[in-house]
C-alpha cells in the first residue's frame, strides 16, 4: 500500500496504457490493419530521403516505419499505448514546469491531450505523423522551459534554432510550440508589452518559417499550414487537430492559474473528480467518433484479407449485414465455403451489387470487390481493381496490400518481369520481405506456380482470354467462367444467384437446364425453391425427384398464405428466408 502511495502516478499512467493497448488489441484491431495495408514503407535510402526532403519528412517518415508494425495486432497495439504515455508524460512534465505545485492537485488533468487524441483516432484518416509530429512539438515546449531557466542569451538561440528545425522535421506543429511559448514569454516578462512584442515576432517568425517553405517544396501554402502528411485526406481539413494542439498548448499555461490545493485529502478528491469527468466525456463521445457501421465494413473487408471465411460468416449470423460491401463479403464468404446456395437468402440480400459491387474509384472498397474477382478466377480485373485502388489513395501512398496482390496477378499471369518489380518494393520492407523472397523464387518455375495450392488454382480458373463485360451484366461472365472451368463452384454458385437476385426467374431456369448439362449434380436449397415458383408460375409440378418433398410441402404452405392475404399476409414472415419470399419482393 505504501508503494501504491508512493508511485501513484507512475500507476495510473501504466494503467492508462494498459486500457490504450486492450483498447486497439481487443476491440478495435481492425483499425491497425486498416492503417498498415495503405503505406509501403521501404527500407531503401532513395524513398527515406524522399520523405525526409520536405516538411513534417522526419515524423512522417517515423510515423510509417511505426505503422508497419500493425501488422501484427498486439505490437501496434503496445505502439499506441506507448505513444499515449508519452503524450500524457509529455503533458504532465509541461504541467509541473508551470505550474509548479499548482499542478499536484491537477494530475488528473495531464491526460486530457490522450483523451482527445483517442477520440481523434477514431477517424481513420488520421495519420500517425501527425502524432509523432505533436509529440516532438511537445517535447521542444518542455525544452524551452529548461532553457528559459539557463539565461536570456540562451533562450533567444533555442527559439530562433528550434522553430524552424522544427518545422522541418515535424511540419505545422510548429505553430503549437510559437502560440506556447508566446504565451509563457508574456507570463514570465516583468513588463506585459515586452512579452506581448515577444510572443507576437515568434508566432511571425514561425510563419515565416512555413510561408518561405512554400518557395522550396511543390505545396500550396494552405497545405503547409494544414501538414502534408497529417491527413489522408488533403483538401479536407480535420478540426479534432487543432482542438488538439490547442489543448496541448494551452493547458500546461492555464494550469498556473488554477487554485492550489494543499490538503491530502482535498488533493485526492480533485484528482478523482477531474479523472471521472474525462472518463465520462471520452464514453459519451466515443460513439461520435468510433461509426459503427464505418467499423464494421472494415472488419468484414479485413476477414476477407486474412481468408476468415467463418469469422464473417459467424458475424454475419450475428446481424445480418445490410451495407454493399458488407453483404459482398458474406456472399463470398458463403460461397468460398460451398454455402451460398443454401444460405444466400438467410442473410439481407440488396440485387448482384452484394455479390460484386459495381466499380468505384474508392481506394478501400475497390480492394474488397477485387478480392471476390480474384477468388472467382478472374484475374485481370482484380489486377485492375488493386492498381486502381492504390492510385486512388488520397496522399498518393503506395499500398502494401495492392502491391502484393499486383504481384500475385502478374505472377500467375507468367509477367514475370512486371511481378519481379513489385516483389522488389516488398523486399524493401519488414513485413513482407521474407514472402516476397519465397515468391521471387517461384519466378518461371512453372511446376512451382501449378503446384502452388492458390496460384496454381487462379491459373485452373482464369480466363485466358481478353474481353470487354459491362457490370449490368455480371451473370454473363460468371456463364464464361463455368464454361471455361465447370468446377468453378465459385462462379457456379454466383451464376445461379445472379438472375434469382434480379427476380428474373425465367433466366434463372435457362443457366438451371445449361448446369444440368454439365451432370454437376448441383442444386440448392435456392435453387430447389426458385425451381417450384418457376413451375408453379406455369399450373406444373416439377418432374418427380427433381426437388426435395420438404421444399414442395413448404411451398404449399407458402402459396396459401399468400394467397389469403397477398404480400402483406402475416403468415408470410416464417418465410422470409426463402427465395420466394425474396422473389415476391421480399427484403
Amino acid at each position: 500500500m505504501n508503494l501504491l502511495s508512493k508511485y501513484w502516478r507512475l500507476t495510473a499512467s501504466l494503467a492508462f496504457g494498459l486500457c490504450v493497448f486492450l483498447f486497439w488489441w481487443l476491440a478495435y484491431p481492425v483499425m491497425t490493419a486498416y492503417q498498415e495495408q495503405f503505406q509501403l514503407f521501404m527500407l531503401d535510402g532513395g524513398y527515406i530521403g524522399q520523405l525526409l526532403s520536405v516538411p513534417d519528412g522526419v515524423a512522417r517518415c517515423v510515423g510509417e516505419y511505426l505503422v508497419q508494425l500493425y501488422i501484427n495486432h498486439a505490437l501496434g497495439a503496445l505502439v499506441l499505448a506507448v505513444v499515449f504515455m508519452l503524450l500524457q508524460w509529455l503533458t504532465w512534465c509541461l504541467m509541473k514546469a508551470v505550474g509548479a505545485q499548482r499542478a499536484e492537485a491537477h494530475y488528473a488533468l495531464s491526460f486530457l491531450p490522450a483523451v482527445v487524441l483517442w477520440l481523434m483516432l477514431g477517424d481513420e484518416s488520421v495519420l500517425l505523423t501527425f502524432v509523432v509530429a505533436l509529440l516532438a512539438a511537445m517535447t521542444a515546449m518542455w525544452l524551452f522551459e529548461i532553457v528559459r531557466q539557463k539565461s536570456f542569451a540562451y533562450l533567444i538561440i533555442y527559439i530562433v534554432g528550434s522553430i524552424p528545425l522544427l518545422y522541418w522535421m515535424a511540419g505545422p506543429v510548429v505553430l503549437m510550440l510559437a502560440g506556447y511559448m508566446a504565451l509563457r514569454l508574456l507570463q514570465v516578462s516583468r513588463s506585459w508589452l515586452t512579452g506581448a512584442v515577444a510572443g507576437v515576432l515568434t508566432v511571425a517568425y514561425a510563419m515565416v518559417c512555413v510561408v518561405v517553405s512554400s518557395w522550396l517544396v511543390p505545396y500550396p501554402l494552405e497545405r503547409l499550414f494544414e501538414g502534408i502528411d497529417y491527413y489522408r485526406f488533403a483538401e479536407v481539413w480535420c478540426w479534432p487537430m487543432a482542438v488538439l494542439m490547442a489543448v496541448g498548448a494551452l493547458l500546461p499555461v492555464v494550469v498556473r492559474y488554477l487554485p492550489a490545493v494543499s490538503a491530502r485529502r482535498a488533493r485526492w478528491m480533485v484528482g478523482i473528480g477531474e479523472a471521472a469527468v474525462l472518463l465520462v466525456t471520452l464514453l459519451l463521445l466515443r460513439p461520435a467518433f468510433y461509426d459503427a457501421r464505418k467499423y464494421e465494413v472494415m472488419e468484414y473487408d479485413y476477414m476477407v484479407r486474412c481468408n476468415d471465411w467463418d469469422g464473417i460468416i459467424a458475424k454475419a449470423e450475428k446481424k445480418t449485414p445490410d451495407l454493399p460491401m458488407s453483404v459482398c463479403a458474406t456472399n463470398l464468404a458463403l460461397g468460398m465455403k460451398g454455402q451460398l446456395g443454401e444460405r444466400a437468402f438467410d442473410f439481407f440480400q440488396n440485387g448482384t451489387q452484394g455479390l460484386l459491387p459495381p466499380f468505384e474509384r474508392n481506394f478501400s472498397t475497390i480492394l474488397l470487390t477485387g478480392e471476390a474477382y480474384w477468388h472467382l478466377g478472374l484475374v485481370n480485373t482484380a489486377q485492375r481493381f488493386a492498381f486502381e485502388a492504390m492510385e486512388a489513395i488520397p496522399n498518393y501512398n503506395k499500398s502494401c496490400r495492392a502491391v502484393k496482390r499486383l504481384a500475385e496477378t502478374n505472377l500467375v499471369n507468367g509477367q514475370y518481369e512486371v511481378a519481379r518489380k513489385y516483389l522488389l518494393m516488398l523486399e524493401k520492407t519488414l513485413a513482407y520481405r521474407k514472402w516476397a523472397q519465397r515468391t521471387m523464387a517461384m519466378l518461371g518455375n512453372e511446376k512451382a506456380i501449378d503446384a502452388h495450392p492458390v496460384y496454381g488454382r487462379q491459373r485452373q480458373l482464369r480466363l485466358t482470354d481478353d474481353f470487354l463485360f459491362s457490370e449490368q451484366e455480371l451473370d454473363k461472365m460468371m456463364g464464361q467462367l463455368v464454361m471455361k472451368n465447370p468446377k468453378n463452384g465459385q462462379a457456379l454458385q454466383y451464376l445461379l444467384l445472379c438472375p434469382l437476385l434480379e427476380r428474373d426467374i425465367n433466366k434463372f431456369m435457362n443457366y438451371m437446364t445449361y448446369v444440368d448439362g454439365l451432370h454437376l449434380n448441383y442444386r440448392p436449397r435456392s435453387c430447389q425453391e426458385a425451381i417450384v415458383f418457376a413451375f408453379a408460375q406455369r399450373n406444373q409440378q416439377p418432374p418427380r425427384g427433381y426437388v426435395d418433398a420438404l421444399v414442395m410441402s413448404s411451398f404449399g404452405e407458402f402459396a396459401r398464405a399468400y394467397s389469403a392475404g397477398g404480400a402483406s399476409a402475416a403468415g408470410l414472415g416464417r418465410f422470409k428466408h426463402t427465395t420466394w419470399y425474396y422473389l415476391m419482393g421480399g427484403q
